[in-house]
């Protein structure tokens, strides 16, 4: 993303497009021990099949796999990947209370067509000596992913360029629902969807179906592409899951949208088509 032999752009100027911090450029991330990446794969792959294991489960479930492992390592690294159990408890989310919070919106609603409903979520990505944050923005109607995003840190930037990445290739939704993080809750995230007029919507507590077809999409991304490759770096990985995204987008059937379907094919022959005048 930041070309450091640009001809006109200074490399200082790039990051301040970019929104990115200068130092964050230049800063290179310490490596993860790699019995720390071991466990950190098998609490991802642990977790997408059971999401409601806690640090305590996660702990004992890791033990009885021949993983050495108390709750505390456990925590600090469920804590490092993002992850916490779904099921109703207090401070769920890693939620700041300075944010508003808004409503969930999608619960009594029928989703008719592309663009009335767009999520996001963030997920784990391991890649070579350490890990990265993956965050997508999903078309309820048709499954298709509209923009992506990988990251080597938790902030709301990333998010947020992806999101407007969407916008401008896709239009505006009417509703855009998400979790309670605060990535999600912050003003850099939600003013721009606000000033779109899109109404935000964000799951409840605890509810780990509010945002079904979004966890949907990381286990087919998790199973179908990240398990099975080994990704060297952040730009492999990005080269890699440009092509999964696009044979997911353009050439995988989706069961759930019948006639053999694809998702991009479901989003462009039902998207509404602006009233002329």
């Amino acid at each position: 993303m930041i070309e450091p032999q640009h001809p006109q752009l200074s490399t200082a100027r790039q990051c301040r497009l970019l929104g990115l911090p200068r130092a964050s450029y230049y800063q290179r991330p310490r490596p993860q021990p790699p019995e720390d990446l071991r466990l950190m794969r098998a609490i991802d792959e642990t977790y997408l099949a059971q999401p409601v294991f806690g640090s305590r489960q996660m702990a004992r479930w890791l033990r009885r796999q021949g993983h050495p492992v108390n709750r505390k390592r456990v925590q600090r690294l469920m804590r490092l990947m993002g992850l916490e159990a779904i099921y109703p408890k207090p401070n769920l989310s890693r939620a700041n209370p300075a944010h508003r919070v808004y409503p969930y919106l999608l619960r009594t609603l029928a989703v008719t067509r592309p663009n009335q409903v767009w999520a996001m979520d963030i997920t784990y990505v391991p890649v070579e000596g350490g890990f990265l944050y993956l965050c997508a923005v999903l078309d309820w109607y048709s499954r298709a992913v509209l923009a992506w995003e990988l990251s080597n840190t938790l902030d709301a930037g990333f998010c947020v360029r992806a999101v407007q990445r969407a916008l401008d290739r896709y239009g505006v939704p009417e509703i855009f629902n998400t979790d309670q993080g605060c990535q999600f809750t912050s003003a850099e995230f939600t003013q721009p969807l606000l000033a779109a007029g899109v109404k935000l919507s964000m799951d409840g507590k605890g509810r780990c179906l509010d945002n079904v077809f979004v966890e949907r999409l990381w286990r087919t991304v998790k199973y179908d592409e990240i398990y099975l490759k080994s990704y060297r770096s952040q730009p492999d990985a990005e080269r890699q899951l440009r092509a999964f995204f696009r044979f997911y987008n353009e050439q995988r059937p989706h069961s759930s949208l019948g006639d053999d379907a694809t998702p991009m094919e479901v989003y462009r022959r039902d998207r509404p088509r602006p009233n002329h005048a």
